[in-house]
């Protein structure tokens, strides 16, 4: 494809200097770049990674809660560490989460990643708590401070091995799963847009393209020769 768009160039470049009367690579056109799918993960491989954190310590319960919130809600790894605790409406089961650009917007949360922030603020957020304070941030490091993004990868990293999954899991792989498994639950692509917090629905549109495997299951489930 590179050596055909390097002709085409050529072939412009010609007509505009008058060496060249026509453009024999008018008529070809380029070849479609395939979009590659996101890797995601099954329902039962997020629910195993989830389960791993050892929760009888406060950095457990604080893990299991970090899990948690990144697949309840979709979110970017530079959301998640600038939750504040002010952003979880615990009684309306929202979020409020900022995107790029600072843009808000709010997003559901279910009672699974509601307990688990739960347990972290009463049981396990003051033993991070240290004199250089953190302000309201939901999630801190045992220095009392923001989380890195780094931290949210070994986090994760951690508990897919201890799961025993081998597939390369990383941080957006929960986003991922997360916009898939709606999706494929039934839910309105706009609707997921909204969530993910994508300005163009070209971007959530992705999703769709569900791999043959599942679309033969859907078939063979609903069909009434299936």
């Amino acid at each position: 494809m590179r050596y055909l768009s390097s002709i085409k160039s050529l072939y412009k470049y010609f007509l505009t200097i008058g060496k060249s009367d026509f453009d024999p690579s008018e008529t070809i056109e380029l070849p479609k770049v395939s979009r590659k799918l996101p890797a995601t993960l099954s329902i039962e491989e997020i629910k195993r990674i989830i389960e791993q954190p050892d929760v009888s310590s406060p950095a457990g319960i604080r893990d299991r809660a970090i899990l948690e919130t990144l697949y309840a809600c979709g979110l970017r790894v530079s959301e998640l560490i600038n939750l504040k605790q002010r952003d979880i409406l615990f009684d309306a089961e929202i979020v409020r989460v900022f995107g790029k650009g600072s843009k808000e917007r709010i997003v559901p949360i279910g009672k699974s990643a509601l307990k688990w922030i739960n347990n972290y603020r009463k049981k396990a957020r003051s033993r991070f708590l240290k004199l250089t304070g953190a302000g309201d941030i939901l999630f801190l490091n045992q220095r009392g401070s923001q989380l890195s993004r780094m931290t949210i990868w070994k986090i994760v990293n951690k508990a897919t091995k201890d799961a025993g999954i081998e597939k390369e899991v990383h941080p957006h792989t929960f986003r991922h799963s997360f916009a898939t498994h709606l999706l494929e639950g039934g839910a309105d692509l706009r609707a997921v847009q909204e969530m993910l917090g994508h300005s163009d629905i070209s971007t959530t549109q992705i999703y769709t393209h569900l791999d043959n495997d599942y679309i033969k299951e859907v078939h063979r489930t609903f069909h009434p020769r299936g």
